[in-house]
């Protein structure tokens, strides 16, 4: 991406010679990659061109997705990343110039969708979710936007939240409390990293099928309220990621995008 000389109000870059959706040439970072949407983000991103760090707790299911990347072409790493840890954040980060030359695109996915219901939730199971959810997108972000304005270049920054983020649920009370949190901190730090060319954006999901889902399609309580009633897949929660990352999403910042088959904005379904 184009070199910044000092903070300033951010313009379209100059023309590259690639498609805007390209990514051909950038170096992107992605948290709890070794499975799931984090998984499909980095099938994503590497897609478009995209060299990827993939990084996971488990560094075994992190190295599977690195080679899967770099059975199709692509350059690949993994590395191991609890987002708990500051000090993990930053050596992430410094891994993704050492190892792949830079850092582009920090994509924040890694957490859990534990649930309990909100009489039984201990403030442990509570803070547990914030750490893993929020706190760990904080940590990622504020690692990748040092990085980014430490080297000199415009960045991207993809927050991963859920359409929990957006309403509640029976059992989310931790978990929709992290990813609402995660909304409001894209939006400032959309704001507060403007002037340096860093666009922060957050793609909300719905239901996805994962490794864990053995159902057809997702249970009525979904789909009476979904315009598209099935499961999302994980690479169309990457393509949302890769357009958010990419040139062709130039005056957006601070925007949640819901990948949800319109699950959020659904309303009367009859009549």
């Amino acid at each position: 991406m184009a070199k910044m000389s000092t903070p300033n109000a951010f313009t379209p870059g100059p023309e590259s010679g690639k498609a805007a959706w390209r990514l051909d040439g950038e170096v992107a970072l992605v948290t709890g990659a070794g499975a799931g949407v984090g998984r499909g983000i980095a099938h994503a991103l590497a897609e478009a061109g995209a060299a990827v760090l993939v990084t996971d707790i488990d560094l075994a299911s992190a190295r599977r997705v690195a080679e899967e990347l770099a059975a199709k072409g692509a350059r690949a790493a993994s590395f191991p990343f609890d987002v708990r840890d500051p000090d993990q954040a930053e050596a992430a980060c410094a891994a993704a110039v050492e190892l792949l030359g830079g850092l582009d695109i920090a994509v924040a996915n890694a957490g859990s969708t534990a649930r309990m219901p909100f009489l039984e939730m201990s403030p442990s199971f509570f803070e547990e979710q914030l750490r893993l959810n929020l706190l760990g997108t904080f940590l990622t972000c504020r690692a990748a936007a040092k990085t980014m304005i430490a080297r000199g270049t415009r960045g991207r920054i993809v927050t991963i939240s859920s359409n929990s983020g957006r309403f509640g649920g029976r059992g989310r009370a931790a978990y929709s409390a992290s990813k609402a949190g995660i909304i409001a901190l894209t939006q400032t730090m959309a704001i507060e990293l403007a002037p340096y060319g860093i666009l922060v954006n957050c793609v909300a999901p719905g239901p996805i099928r994962t490794e864990k889902v053995t159902a057809e399609r997702p249970s009525e309580a979904f789909t009476c309220r979904m315009a598209l009633p099935r499961f999302g897949e994980p690479i169309e929660v990457g393509r949302a990621v890769v357009f958010l990352a990419s040139e062709a999403c130039s005056f957006t910042t601070g925007h949640t995008l819901g990948v949800d088959g319109g699950l959020t904005v659904t309303g009367i379904m009859e009549g």
